[in-house]
């Protein structure tokens, strides 16, 4: 089928193109980008794109589908904010920890055509444990690094090891930085915390794992990205492994970055997340991090959690929130707030990530780009329909999400998948 896309403005800030210009799609790949493509090209069907960006597919690091059944709703969500590429932590249900787990996922993925998904494979059985997995029999299933998802490795040796046979076969470990034991709290240590009873999680929490990793990572000179950095102290961190020459990329949350510990409110369980909301300083050094490029990445770190888990006290209530449908909204909102070029923003969420998973992303497809024969992944987004966030109007199963009430500057027209429309309708 081919497709023109008509009168957007084309950003694409891998290339540096930010245009209005007509895109023509054949196949499920991009056939030409051309000012005046009506001329040449003899599509099936048109869309008008006029007063939207089209852009490429998002790409996001950090989305947990939840239990089997919940697939479908979820990636439909994914759709409806624009992604057409996600990774799912392995932390999913069941435990990505054995290859059959892997390929039924995949397969169940690919029979619903929303989204690719990219799974991270365990590097321990049921996460918990000690022993290790197949990494290797899990990448030939699919797998495109390894992690631990929130449960972290408390024998160093194992962690060791775990880096020594990861480097070996040259896969990336995915791994958030949280020491087991002074990670045992439900909100970031402070005044707040202290004022309303909650037991804290300190700052070294996250920076003495980052020393130990950091240290390991010296050794086996293995590949890391960390998962959902929450502090100015763990981003200075990173900037010093990374000037020292160690291969280190992260990320950050849209949680991290636009919230604060005050926005748990009156022990309000929407903003009960992992990593805990820190303090206004730790936000201000996340989104220098990520508006300097420090940071590689913005996640939505969508974990959809249902009523009878978070209609609880706040401590007991499980952490999480529904953010996938919202990327690129909260990511638009974060440029104007805080008068970061749009160009920064759209990277962030677009070919930042995609240069994360590697060659079985950006390498062979061309996804989180506009080019020339890549993959027609791409996002028309309307920068002008202002829209108040409401949980019931959203997609995915789960309701909860901190930024209910909010108003966002602009909202997803459509996703093109392969060319083919996963969400929303073209104009006829």
């Amino acid at each position: 089928m081919k497709l023109l896309i008509e009168g957007g403005r084309l950003i694409d800030p891998a290339s540096g193109l930010d245009e209005p210009a007509d895109l023509a799609l054949a196949d499920g790949r991009i056939a030409a980008i051309g000012p005046a493509l009506a001329q040449q090209f003899r599509p099936d069907q048109r869309v008008d794109a006029r007063g939207c960006w089209v852009i490429p597919g998002l790409v996001d690091l950090a989305v947990r589908t939840g239990e089997d059944k919940r697939l479908h709703s979820e990636l439909a969500a994914a759709a409806a904010g624009g992604v057409t590429s996600l990774v799912c932590p392995p932390d999913t249900e069941p435990v990505l920890d054995e290859p059959g787990r892997v390929e039924m996922l995949l397969w169940r993925a690919e029979k619903l055509r929303l989204a690719r998904v990219f799974p991270l494979g365990a590097l321990t059985r049921g996460l918990a444990g000690e022993v290790l997995t197949e990494m290797q029999h899990l990448a030939q299933s699919g797998c495109v690094g390894f992690g631990q998802a929130e449960v972290p490795i408390v024998n160093t040796q194992v962690l060791l090891r775990a880096l020594q046979y990861a480097s070996t076969f040259g896969h990336t470990v995915w791994l958030r930085p949280q020491d087991a034991y002074l990670g045992k709290g439900v909100a970031a240590s402070g005044a707040l915390a202290t004022r309303m009873g909650l037991a804290g999680i300190p700052v070294a929490a996250e920076t003495v794992a980052l020393h130990t990793l950091f240290d390991l990572a010296r050794t086996t000179r293995s590949r890391v990205h960390l998962c959902r950095l929450s502090s100015a102290a763990g981003l200075e961190l990173v900037r010093q492994a990374r000037a020292e020459g160690l291969d280190v990329t992260c990320d950050v949350s849209v949680h991290s970055l636009l919230l604060t510990d005050h926005d748990i409110g009156f022990f309000d369980t929407r903003a009960r997340l992992t990593p805990p909301l820190r303090q206004a300083r730790d936000r201000e050094a996340l989104s220098a991090g990520l508006a300097d490029g420090s940071i590689a990445a913005l996640v939505s770190d969508h974990t959809p959690v249902d009523d009878d888990a978070k209609t609880l006290p706040f401590a007991e209530a499980a952490p999480g929130a529904g953010s996938v449908e919202l990327l690129l909204a909260l990511a638009h909102k974060w440029s104007v707030d805080e008068q970061v070029p749009l160009a920064r923003a759209i990277q962030a969420v677009t070919a930042g990530p995609a240069d994360v998973v590697g060659p079985a992303l950006a390498g062979q497809s061309g996804a989180g780009r506009l080019s020339v024969g890549g993959i027609a992944d791409l996002c028309i987004y309307d920068p002008a329909a202002e829209w108040r966030v409401d949980p019931t109007g959203l997609t995915s199963a789960s309701r909860y999400t901190p930024f209910e009430g909010w108003h966002l500057p602009g909202r997803v027209r459509a996703t093109l998948l392969n060319g083919r429309f996963t969400h929303g309708a073209p104009t006829p």
